[in-house]
């Protein structure tokens, strides 16, 4: 019977299945490139059968209690003024039982419920793979009855089992950056968005936060050397109005500056041999799609309850998991190009019937059904799997 399982990766996905395969009678080990589990991160929802993972987790409660908070959501113009604002619930397009919280702080409530009973190896990462052996960054070798890659849209496992990055990943045209800047603008729980054709800019305090977070949301960058990311992003940015000029020159000097393509991974197959991919390794839907963190949180739960529904048999294991979350990824990856393109309009003439709409619809006394009918795509996708309630060692006499 498989025992030993090493995971490469502690972010939400990696972190869940540590959990969810010590529930269930296995030996995870979780490696880890960075030196320390990454704090703090972008806002994310947990909706739908994701809901369901964390629930089971005995997390739902800790998770609500740390919730962002975000109470209103703007659409801005150039000058300032408030063209649409509504509740941040609605703004977000998240439904009642939705949670919201920082990438960071669910990835910690995770790793406190592990920490005591896996081995976590931070400031290391997997170098090579010879059936069960690895190799890893820091010269050390172990052997594993299975290997799970865990570690992102440019997953090195992915690349050491299945071939280069090309062949799997996506590029939908977009580019996406975020950093941690100052709150100048004093927001409290509030989220302010400014449009213009080709690039969409926001920015969100949330609860207890001191500093704010800007993320911008642009057109691939035509003609522009993407090979210093902090300078493509004030190029890509130059003519801007509102605030974006003074949030570009904070973005610049932030500590967590991230920049990459919006991408999705598509891929035939998840598994080969003893090495199974999940979360964005196997299946990145794009950011714009909403359902990154909750497709990594029910892929790991499905993986792990898999291997334990078939004692171990990895092959039977990697099989069923894949029949069960294929559909369900493949439907949430289709929100990812569809979002992107109204989050970024591509024209003048598109920003201004935009801005009218949202003018109009925010007035109207039922702006928060047309909205919710706006999202409802979104929320049928999140709810489009059945989860089996796979027995835990606790279950059993």
């Amino acid at each position: 019977m498989t025992k030993t399982v090493l995971i490469s990766g502690a972010g939400v996905a990696g972190v869940t299945l540590a959990y969810w395969l010590r529930r269930h009678g296995f030996t995870p080990t979780v490696v880890e490139r960075a030196p320390a589990l990454r704090d703090g991160g972008y806002k994310v929802d947990i909706r739908g059968a994701a809901l369901e993972v964390v629930r089971r987790a005995g997390l739902l409660e800790s998770i609500r209690e740390r919730r962002t908070d975000v109470r209103s959501g703007a659409v801005v113009d150039r000058t300032g003024k408030r063209v649409a604002s509504m509740n941040g619930d609605v703004f977000g397009g998240r439904e009642e039982a939705d949670a919201e919280i920082l990438r960071g702080d669910l990835t910690r409530l995770l790793f406190d419920l592990t920490k005591d009973e896996v081995d976590y190896r931070f400031g290391d990462a997997i170098a090579a793979i010879d059936g069960h052996t690895v190799t890893f960054d820091s010269g050390r070798t172990g052997t594993f009855d299975l290997i799970v890659g865990a570690d992102g849209v440019h997953s090195r496992t992915r690349a050491l089992a299945f071939g280069p990055e090309a062949g799997f990943v996506a590029d939908l045209g977009y580019r996406v950056a975020i950093a941690s800047v100052p709150n100048h603008l004093g927001l409290d729980r509030e989220e302010l968005t400014y449009v213009s054709p080709g690039r969409t800019t926001l920015v969100y305090s949330t609860a207890g936060a001191p500093s704010a977070k800007a993320m911008f949301l642009f057109s691939a960058p035509d003609g522009i050397d993407e090979s210093d990311p902090r300078q493509a992003l004030r190029e890509a940015y130059a003519d801007q109005g509102w605030e974006v000029p003074r949030l570009l020159e904070a973005a610049a000097d932030a500590g967590d500056f991230y920049y990459d393509r919006m991408l999705q991974v598509r891929m035939d197959r998840w598994s080969t041999g003893p090495v199974a991919l999940v979360g964005d390794a196997a299946y990145c839907a794009a950011p714009s799609s909403g359902q990154g963190t909750s497709l990594a949180l029910v892929g790991a739960y499905l993986l792990a309850g898999e291997l334990a529904a078939a004692g171990g048999d990895h092959t039977a294991a990697f099989t069923a998991y894949e029949k069960r979350m294929r559909p369900f990824a493949e439907r949430n990856q289709k929100l990812g190009p569809a979002n992107v393109k109204r989050m970024v309009l591509s024209s003048a003439g598109q920003v201004r019937t935009s801005m009218v709409m949202l003018s109009v619809m925010s007035r109207l006394p039922g702006r928060d059904r047309m909205m919710a009918a706006m999202m409802a795509p979104l929320h049928k996708a999140a709810n489009a799997i059945e989860l089996p309630a796979y027995p835990t060692t606790a279950d059993r006499p």
